[in-house]
């Protein structure tokens, strides 16, 4: 594209398990559908053919699964593919793309809980995917006693290998999560992820309403 003004825009929703990440990322696809807009929706692990297989290796690993930094580099693996091959297309095409999870899950997860450090999870990403970053990523955030329920809802205590990990792991990855958007307020946009979908989803278009006018001008 010639003009920075023709390139898609690109949201990603971040949170822990069971924020409602994957209800909004459709609503807010259909909400921007809805204004004429070419909306790519998408997920990470995945959104490619070869995105899609890593992501059955770090959920489903095989012998006794991967340790902190395996899984770093899987993520981050997984990611550039998904960059190269599905992301920057759709933006460079003029297509949105709404992605459920992206770096900062890394950042949160194996950075943070994970105890691996930012530096090196943000190294990863700037070899693998040119230090890609959201036009706003938004933090749902979720009473933690809310999201127990949710997940026991939503598996059946049949959890993948990184949603079944502790309870104590889980609030590590709140934690670094809500620290990172505390740290870049003008990229990040929390959103209070409690109520029904409609409602959660009204706040959300109230955060992403600058982006929207800023295409529009």
């Amino acid at each position: 594209m010639s003009s920075d003004a023709k390139r898609g825009r690109f949201i990603a929703f971040e949170g822990g398990e069971g924020t409602g990440k994957s209800t909004q990322s459709a609503l807010l696809a259909k909400a921007l559908q809805d204004r004429r807009l070419e909306v790519e929706t998408t997920r990470e692990p995945g959104g490619t053919a070869g995105a899609e297989a890593i992501r059955k290796l770090l959920l489903h690993p095989p012998g006794k699964g991967w340790n902190a930094q395996s899984e770093a580099l899987l993520f981050a693996a997984a990611r550039a593919d998904h960059v190269a091959r599905l992301i920057v297309p759709a933006l460079d095409a003029g297509r949105w793309v709404v992605c459920d999870r992206f770096v900062d899950s890394s950042r949160a997860y194996q950075g943070g809980a994970g105890g691996l450090g930012d530096d090196a999870i943000q190294a990863l990403h700037a070899f693998g995917s040119h230090g890609m970053r959201p036009d706003l990523t938004i933090l749902l955030e979720v009473d933690e006693a809310r999201l127990a329920e949710r997940l026991s809802a939503r598996d059946g205590g049949q959890s993948d290998a990184i949603g079944g990990r502790s309870a104590a792991y889980h609030r590590k990855v709140a934690e670094s999560f809500r620290s990172l958007a505390d740290a870049d307020p003008k990229h990040f946009a929390i959103v209070d992820g409690m109520g029904d979908p409609a409602e959660v989803h009204a706040r959300i278009m109230t955060a992403i309403t600058p982006l929207i006018e800023g295409t529009d001008a």
